[in-house]
């Protein structure tokens, strides 16, 4: 982990979940962190906890649906501290329901945070990453769309978006800049909460209670990822309880 240490590291969607947990695992490990959410204050009382246990962090109010806060973000990173090694895209939402309901608030909703957000995060790190000459992009994605099933196909569809914009990213790279892909399957967060449809709600609060892994076991594989030495990149983490299907 000594490959860690003085990294900084810039997380979407830090305030709560997979991205808090992250956090902390990052700063555990001697990261500096910039965490980037829409709530300012749960991510300031999350920075203040980090700094009462001997790490190093601050945060800027971040709404993935724009590209300027993306930019906003890097650049505190980069403004405080003088570089940015690392960005985690793990900002994301899910409106499940049949297609034929024609959700199409829920389908502009995913598509603007899953996949605009992840495309905004890369272009506002990619010119720091170019200007350095090294930097690592670590997206958090999810099972759904490795399995296509009902219900999720705009869902699936946005995550595998992010997949294929990843692997066209890493033939496209010379090597300096680095791509991860981490996908969670049933994760103990509250992200079932913003679902509208109640029945896809129920379930997938039911799989969580019934199987669902602790958040830090996301926060491990982005350690394990983020910790390779320069010339090793890790490309794609699949994370699920073991008696997920």
């Amino acid at each position: 982990m000594e490959n860690i240490t003085g990294k900084v590291v810039a997380v979407t969607g830090s305030s709560a979940g997979i991205g808090r947990a992250i956090v902390i695992k990052l700063a555990e490990k001697g990261a500096t962190v910039v965490l980037g959410a829409r709530n300012i204050g749960k991510l300031e009382e999350l920075v203040a906890e980090i700094k009462e246990s001997g790490g190093e962090a601050t945060c800027i109010e971040t709404d993935v649906k724009h590209k300027a806060d993306l930019v906003r973000l890097v650049n505190t990173a980069v403004e405080r501290y003088g570089r940015l090694d690392v960005l985690v895209n793990n900002a994301g939402v899910s409106q499940l329901s049949r297609i034929d309901e024609l959700d199409t608030d829920g389908w502009e909703d995913m598509i603007d945070i899953n996949l605009k957000g992840v495309l905004y995060g890369m272009a506002a790190a990619i010119p720091i990453f170019r200007q350095q000459q090294s930097g690592h992009i670590v997206n958090i994605i999810s099972t759904s769309g490795l399995k296509i099933v009902p219900m999720q196909g705009v869902y699936a569809g946005t995550k595998n978006a992010v997949r294929t914009i990843a692997e066209a990213f890493r033939q496209e790279s010379d090597g300096s800049m680095r791509i991860t892909g981490i996908s969670p399957g049933f994760v103990k967060t509250d992200f079932a909460e913003n679902i509208k449809n109640e029945a896809m709600k129920t379930m997938v609060r039911k799989g969580m209670e019934q199987m669902g892994i602790d958040p830090v076991a996301i926060a491990n594989a982005v350690v394990y990822a983020v910790s390779q030495p320069d010339d090793v990149e890790i490309g794609d983490i699949i994370i699920r309880p073991s008696k997920q299907n």
